[in-house]
């Protein structure tokens, strides 16, 4: 398996993938640049594995090419592209040990002398210690190292991860998404990343491409997602967003609506819809982005913030914050985290509040889209 001069860098152009009537990948120009780790992130059903197949050739495109580096392996076989592919199930070998494991693909190809090279693996992935062990005598994020070292004792340009952390339990899950992150970054190896975990995709991806009904919703890097979201699929898939539906009554470097009353700013550069005055909006802001005080403090709050009144309609405990539920005439069941900090005893199910937070936090979508597009989605994810 020789690598390109070239580079690891993928490029899609016009692929798509196509089952009798069915459209599981509508055409797609897409390019992962050299030595980074790219995340396709979606729910079930989103096209992201049938992407990844295509990369390494277990699907045929319907349309379209696949490029690594300079080169058209559109129609290569697996064998003979310069990838190898992480599964969620590592398939490791259970009558091997840990070294022969990580050998497996040099033997297969004749090579002779591979203790160095399992040996420089065994370093990379930390498993010095447990060289002669048998798979069953590993836990599940040891068994995830042994195969990223089995991939990548091969050389390839590209590593393909399909869903590899979705048989571990959270902790260890968030540990190795770390590991994973180091691993990378030592080899410089162009990583492609499916998950359907937005912190997953989150912590270790220089860029995201968030995947929805066979298209790419929104391509870049986690914080500009996150921050600025193109769409409500997006801003709801990634995360919490509030939605607030508005009509923009004046328009400039800083857009002003009117929301059932209530008058909001937002920075006009954060608006992905028209604003024409007498314009519908969907005022977009984070829910750990709103302070919450009590209506009897409502005094205290600065000028120049975005507020609104409400009462708590549900409050949850979860260590690190609480999490408010607040119905509002301008929206019903707006979210609010606070980190406890120092707690307010009167914020309870029942109290009056007044939320308000920075307009510069604000982000503006266009009205014609569904509110709640990529709740359901991400909701189910969640739960599987």
């Amino acid at each position: 398996m020789t690598q390109t001069n070239e580079g690891g860098d993928v490029r899609l152009a016009g692929i798509s993938k196509t089952y009798g009537s069915f459209t599981a990948v509508h055409p797609l120009d897409l390019t992962v640049p050299q030595g980074s780790f790219f995340a396709l992130l979606g729910a079930s059903g989103c096209g992201k594995t049938t992407t990844l197949r295509m990369i390494a050739g277990l699907e045929d495109p319907t349309t379209g090419t696949v490029r690594l580096g300079d080169r058209d392996v559109t129609d290569l076989p697996p064998y003979k592209r310069p990838v190898n592919t992480v599964f969620q199930s590592y398939a490791l070998f259970p009558h091997l040990d840990v070294t022969e494991n990580i050998a497996f693909g040099l033997r297969r190809r004749g090579i002779k002398s591979v203790k160095k090279q399992v040996g420089d693996m065994l370093d990379l992935v930390q498993l010095g210690d447990f060289a002669h062990r048998k798979p069953h005598q590993l836990s599940g994020g040891q068994q995830q190292r042994v195969a990223v070292a089995r991939a990548l004792i091969n050389h390839p340009q590209v590593l393909l991860l399909d869903e590899p952390l979705g048989a571990l339990d959270l902790k260890l899950r968030r540990q190795m998404q770390l590991e994973l992150k180091r691993i990378q970054t030592e080899v410089g190896i162009t990583f492609v990343h499916v998950t359907h975990d937005q912190e997953e995709a989150m912590t270790m991806a220089d860029t995201v491409a968030v995947m929805n009904g066979g298209r790419v919703e929104q391509l870049g890097a986690p914080a500009e997602l996150y921050e600025n979201p193109d769409t409500t699929f997006v801003a709801n898939f990634l995360g919490t967003s509030n939605l607030i539906e508005a009509e923009v009554v004046e328009a400039g470097a800083d857009i002003t609506v009117l929301a059932s009353g209530a008058k909001l700013r937002l920075p006009a550069d954060r608006c992905t819809a028209a604003t024409s005055t007498g314009g519908k909006l969907l005022v977009g802001v984070r829910p750990e982005k709103i302070a919450l005080v009590h209506a009897d403090d409502a005094a205290e709050i600065a000028e120049g913030r975005n507020r609104i009144t409400g009462r708590i309609a549900d409050s949850s405990f979860i260590g690190v914050s609480t999490q408010y539920v607040i119905d509002s005439p301008v929206c019903p069941g707006l979210e609010v985290y606070v980190q406890n900090v120092e707690r307010d005893s009167r914020l309870s199910p029942g109290a009056d509040v007044v939320l308000h937070w920075n307009p510069g936090h604000s982000f503006g979508l266009d009205a014609g889209q569904a509110v709640d597009a990529g709740k359901a989605d991400a909701s189910a994810e969640e739960a599987a």
